[in-house]
């Protein structure tokens, strides 16, 4: 579906138009599929509704489009950040479908008569950054001047790409933020996307394939008799000495039968040591996801022009110990470690600004920074 896309507008093009990268399960895609296989469904549509949108419109019968995950279709323009008609229509798709974005924020509506029929009570319900990672990014905790307890020479601003984060879990999404996104050829080509987030602050990032890796071979691991915590295959990992690395985006790992397998031929086929142990496969995984990081921070200075002095992660993976200890080491930089809930932290934040809890993001920032323990590695 993706050459049926590029008939109409070029990969550049559409890189330039919007400043998404391709990822092949992009919606703008899935609704070509739907034209060239489902004519009649799409044509038939009255609306439009990603995922969270649905859930909100189950909640209250009110139909919003949220502006975070919208971006993601690769059919928002970051200029007029709202739809692209335009490219809509190039596209063939019916323009009823795509209606006024709301921002994270925004009250839905009340809860229907049969919710609150089953539920026993009434209340509002308040549009967050519906996409996760858009959620989590709010969730990044940095004190209200800027400096930290015990490093006050480190300074991290939460505006104007300022701020390095990674939202780690299933995947890494490593990047900072902008104010205008960045749809340059130079851009595209190190494969970063310009995801929308909250108060149009852009989310400048690579999807990097993160802890998926770890999961499956945990999950593998455990139907061959070995089972371990992720804490446990962290400890173990932290002992070897094996230096083979892996390129974690390769899509080779996005979806094998066998994780360990896949990497482990990869490994032979590059004349690289092939892990005997779980602990010497797990220092593979964490050493190639620290390779990773370092790869994508240097991309990000040398676009952005500035040099980060500490890496923010939140989410799961913020616990893994021993991949912070290495991506400190890999990157040269401050890790801050926390909090492990970000995305529904930042779910909580945006309902709190909308109530008037805090008075913007840089307040409620600080309230995570003086609210969560934050480890730090260096």
């Amino acid at each position: 579906m993706d050459e049926k896309v590029y008939e109409v507008i070029s990969p550049e093009a559409l890189y330039e138009r919007t400043g998404i990268q391709k990822q092949i399960f992009n919606t703008i895609y899935q609704l070509m599929a739907m034209k060239e296989e489902q004519p009649e469904a799409l044509s038939g549509a009255e609306s439009l509704l990603m995922i969270p949108d649905y859930f909100h419109y189950m909640l209250t019968g009110v139909k919003r489009q949220e502006y975070t995950n919208a971006t993601t279709t690769q059919l928002v323009s970051p200029v007029t950040k709202t739809w692209d008609y335009e490219l809509i229509r190039q596209l063939g798709y019916p323009e009823k479908l795509f209606t006024e974005l709301s921002m994270p924020g925004t009250v839905v509506g009340t809860l229907t008569k049969a919710v609150q029929d089953e539920v026993g009570f009434n209340c509002k319900v308040v549009l967050p950054a519906t996409h996760d990672t858009g959620s989590a990014v709010m969730a990044v905790p940095v004190p209200e001047n800027g400096e930290r307890k015990g490093h006050e020479t480190e300074k991290t601003h939460d505006t104007d790409g300022g701020l390095l984060y990674i939202s780690s879990g299933t995947w890494s999404l490593m990047g900072t933020e902008l104010s205008e996104a960045d749809c340059s050829a130079e851009s595209r080509k190190a494969n970063l996307t310009n995801e929308g987030g909250y108060e149009y602050r852009f989310r400048y990032l690579k999807n990097i394939m993160g802890l998926w890796m770890i999961q499956s071979v945990k999950k593998e691991l455990a139907a061959a008799g070995e089972e371990y915590s992720f804490a446990e295959l962290c400890r173990m990992a932290s002992h070897e000495t094996i230096k083979s690395i892996v390129p974690c985006n390769d899509d080779v790992f996005l979806a094998p039968e066998s994780m360990t397998e896949a990497v482990k031929a990869y490994l032979r086929k590059s004349g690289q040591e092939v892990p005997e142990t779980a602990g010497a496969l797990a220092a593979v995984i964490y050493n190639s996801l620290a390779q990773c990081y370092k790869e994508t921070v240097e991309e990000l200075e040398a676009i952005t022009g500035r040099t980060y002095q500490a890496v923010n992660i939140v989410g799961g993976g913020s616990n893994a110990e021993y991949l912070n200890q290495l991506t400190a080491k890999a990157t040269g930089k401050t890790v801050y470690a926390g909090p492990g809930e970000a995305t529904a932290i930042g779910n909580l934040l945006a309902q709190m600004i909308r109530a008037g809890e805090f008075q913007g993001l840089t307040e409620a920032r600080a309230a995570v920074y003086n609210s969560f323990e934050i480890s730090t590695y260096q």
